[in-house]
């Protein structure tokens, strides 16, 4: 088995390897290989891909990459998220991780940062004059999980749903009230244990969210996207 240092320029060479013989890959797919990140759904082909930023249906309400096909990360969160997809699939093999977003270059988070200032979102969307957020160094993702259908299960609210209901701190409480069920707050328990094992931490307003590191750790030791 490859392990450590090895199995990250394994991981890296396999991503490079498909860039390079996938003729149409786009401009921006291109920059992000470029800075040495990875593409993990080349890597396994197991994973379901649906860029939410590349569709309208997100809290900006219009698609804001214009070129991201892959799921683009830093060696080190790939590393993490290949693991997860594993032990999912060693738990339940009928169901696997969906990706809504990952890698994203300060130039697109600039674009979001544009679209929301000014309105109630700018809570959810990190200001690049701030330095921007993990998932501009490639540390973050936000995910899912289908089922043997490829559908969504529920997880009690969508993705970019900003309410008390995608929170993950008072959870009970939300099954209690009514505003998610006991299986959905199953399904997210499921999601979160399955990334915690792999290596990857939370927050607690957004159940999809998940960070490979703290943004202090990712500052000292990995560049930003530009």
């Amino acid at each position: 088995m490859i392990k450590g240092s090895g199995m990250k320029r394994f991981i890296y060479i396999l991503s490079i390897l498909f860039l390079c013989f996938h003729g149409k890959a786009a401009d921006l797919d291109r920059y992000l290989a470029s800075q040495g990140l990875v593409d993990v759904a080349a890597i396994d082909t197991t994973f379901h891909v649906e860029l939410k930023y590349a569709t309208s249906d997100n809290i900006m309400g219009e698609a804001v990459y214009e070129g991201i096909t892959g799921v683009w990360l830093h060696p080190d969160a790939a590393e993490k998220l290949l693991k997860a997809q594993r032990l999912l699939k060693e738990k339940l093999p009928h169901y696997s991780l969906i990706i809504y977003d990952a890698a994203r270059p300060m130039s697109v988070q600039q674009k979001m940062w544009n679209l929301v200032r000014g309105t109630d979102k700018t809570n959810y969307v990190s200001n690049p004059a701030n330095g921007g957020g993990l998932h501009n160094y490639g540390m973050a993702v936000d995910l899912s999980i289908v089922d043997k259908s490829g559908q969504a299960i529920s997880m009690g609210c969508d993705f970019d749903y900003f309410g008390v209901e995608a929170h993950i701190n008072q959870e009970e409480e939300l099954v209690k009230s009514g505003k998610i069920t006991r299986e959905e707050l199953n399904n997210r328990l499921l999601l979160r244990s399955i990334m915690r094992e792999a290596g990857f931490t939370t927050v607690l307003y957004e159940w999809w969210h998940f960070n490979a590191c703290s943004r202090a750790y990712a500052r000292e030791h990995y560049p930003v996207i530009r």
